[in-house]
C-alpha cells in the first residue's frame, strides 16, 4: 500500500513548439496547453510563463497545480476528474517538483489575489519560488460562470498531467518511499499516534473544495491516507480569503503532514488525516466537529494538529474541533490567522477555543505591505481592490497576498522585536 513518489526537478521554464522536459529545463507549447484546455465554455485560453526572481506580478489567482502524473493519459491522478474517482495514493507517481500551473482571471465571488515573483514580498507566496505556467482565459459569450470554473479546474488539471508525462522518460533525481497507513516497522513500537484534521472551505460555488471529484459539502468527517493527498485526492474551488486559501498545490504538499511524516517512526506514529467540511451553520459545525473527534479517537489517535481554510468564520470550526479533540483527550493544536488590525494590537481570533490551549499564528490578516512596481503583470491589467493598474507600486494587506498566511503551515512569516517582514 506504499506511494513511490519520483521527483523531476523544474529550474527552467519557457514556451517552444512541443512540450518536453531535458536536464531539469521544462518546454511548454502554448499550442498543446490551449487544446488541453479548449471547453465550450471558453472563448480563449492564453499561456504565459514565468520564474522566480522575474519583475512580474500575478493578480486575480484563482488556483495553483503541481504537475503529477501516474502514467499516459494521466493514469489516476486527479481521480474523479481526470479518472474514475477511485482510492488512490499507491503505485507510482511522477512529480514535477518546482513547477506549478497557474489560473488567473476574473470569477465570480473570487477576491483579489496577488504573487509578486520578485522584489520584498515574493517570499510570501509559495508560487513565488515555483516556474509557473500561467493560464489567462476569456469566457465564451453567454456561458455560464460555473461552466467557466468547471472548464478551468478540468483543463489545469489535465495540462497539469500532461507536462508532468514529459518528464517520464527521463529518470528521477529523488525517489521517495512514502508508507502506506499499516506502517508494520512503527506499529506497536508504543509512540504517541498523531494526526491531521484538515478543514476544508465549503460555502457553495467559487467557494468549494472537491474530494476525489465531488463537493465535499454535506460531508461527514473523512480519514484518509495521507497518501492520497499526493495523487490528486483533494481540488481546490476556493477562491476567496487569498491569504488563507489552501490552492490544490498546497494540498498536494500538506505542510503538516510533511512535517508529520519526517517524524514518523522516531518520536510519533503518523496516523493519517481527517478532511472535514467547514458548514455554515452553527449547528453543523457542532456536529462536524463532535464527529470528527470520535473518527479520531477511534481511530486511536494521541493528538492532531488541526488546520482550517478561510476567514473569521473558519474559527468557529477550528475552535470547536480543539475543544471536542480535548475533551476525549486528544491533545489539540491549531493554526491561526489572526485578524488583529494593521497594527496587530486587535482581538486576534474571532472565535476562541474554550477549553484547548495549544494555538499557533500563521500571521496577521491586517497586516500592510509595500509592493514595488513591476514590469508586466499577468492575470488582469489592475488590481480591483484598489482599481490601479497591476503594474503600480501599491500598498496592500496581507490578506491579499495569495497564500500568505498558509493555514496549511506553509507561511514564512517570522515573530519578533524590530523584524521587518
Amino acid at each position: 500500500m506504499a506511494l513511490t513518489l519520483r521527483l523531476h526537478r523544474v529550474d527552467a521554464l519557457r514556451l517552444g513548439a512541443a512540450t518536453g522536459y531535458d536536464g531539469r529545463a521544462l518546454t511548454v507549447s502554448a499550442a498543446e496547453a490551449a487544446a488541453v484546455m479548449a471547453d465550450p465554455a471558453l472563448a480563449e485560453v492564453r499561456v504565459s510563463v514565468t520564474s522566480p526572481g522575474d519583475p512580474v506580478r500575478l493578480v486575480k489567482v484563482l488556483d495553483a497545480v503541481e504537475p503529477r502524473t501516474k502514467g499516459p493519459g494521466g493514469g489516476g491522478i486527479f481521480p474523479g476528474f481526470l479518472g474514475p474517482a477511485r482510492p488512490q495514493g499507491t503505485g507510482t507517481t511522477d512529480v514535477l517538483a518546482g513547477a506549478a500551473v497557474v489560473a488567473a482571471g476574473f470569477l465570480p465571488r473570487a477576491q483579489e489575489a496577488v504573487v509578486d515573483m520578485s522584489g520584498p514580498v515574493a517570499d510570501l507566496s509559495p508560487l513565488a519560488a515555483t516556474h509557473n505556467v500561467v493560464l489567462e482565459f476569456t469566457p465564451a459569450d453567454g456561458a455560464a460562470w460555473e461552466d467557466v470554473d468547471a472548464a478551468l479546474r478540468r483543463g489545469t488539471l489535465a495540462l497539469a498531467a500532461l507536462l508532468a508525462e514529459a518528464a517520464l522518460g527521463a529518470g528521477p533525481e529523488a525517489v521517495v518511499e512514502l508508507p502506506g497507513p499499516a506502517d508494520a516497522a512503527v506499529a506497536g513500537a508504543g509512540l504517541p499516534r498523531i494526526g491531521a484534521v484538515t478543514n476544508l472551505q465549503t460555502q457553495g460555488a467559487f467557494k468549494d473544495t472537491y474530494v476525489y471529484g465531488r463537493s465535499f459539502a454535506g460531508s461527514f468527517p473523512l480519514l484518509l491516507d495521507a497518501n492520497e493527498l499526493d495523487d490528486g485526492a483533494v481540488v481546490s474551488g476556493q477562491f476567496g480569503h487569498p491569504s488563507l486559501k489552501n490552492p490544490t498545490w498546497a494540498h498536494q504538499n500538506h505542510p503538516v503532514v510533511a512535517a508529520l511524516r519526517s517524524r514518523h517512526g522516531r518520536d510519533l506514529d503518523f496516523a493519517g488525516v481527517i478532511l472535514c467540511p467547514e458548514p455554515v451553520d452553527q449547528a453543523g459545525k457542532g456536529l462536524i466537529s463532535a464527529a470528527a473527534a470520535r473518527v479520531a479517537a477511534a481511530a486511536g489517535w494521541h493528538g492532531a494538529v488541526v488546520t482550517k481554510e478561510g476567514g473569521g468564520n473558519a474559527d468557529a470550526d477550528m475552535s470547536l474541533k480543539m475543544d471536542e479533540l480535548e475533551a476525549l483527550g486528544i491533545s489539540a493544536v491549531g493554526l491561526f490567522a489572526e485578524m488583529a488590525g494593521a497594527d496587530g494590537t486587535g482581538p486576534s481570533v474571532v472565535v476562541p477555543p474554550e477549553r484547548a490551549t495549544a494555538m499557533v499564528s500563521t500571521g496577521n490578516y491586517d497586516h500592510r505591505l509595500r509592493l514595488p512596481a513591476v514590469e508586466r503583470a499577468l492575470g488582469g491589467q489592475t488590481i480591483a481592490l484598489l482599481g490601479c493598474p497591476a503594474t503600480e507600486e501599491v500598498e496592500l494587506p496581507a490578506a491579499v497576498v495569495y497564500g500568505s498566511l498558509s493555514p496549511l503551515g506553509w507561511g514564512r512569516l517570522t515573530c519578533g522585536e524590530d523584524v521587518p517582514v
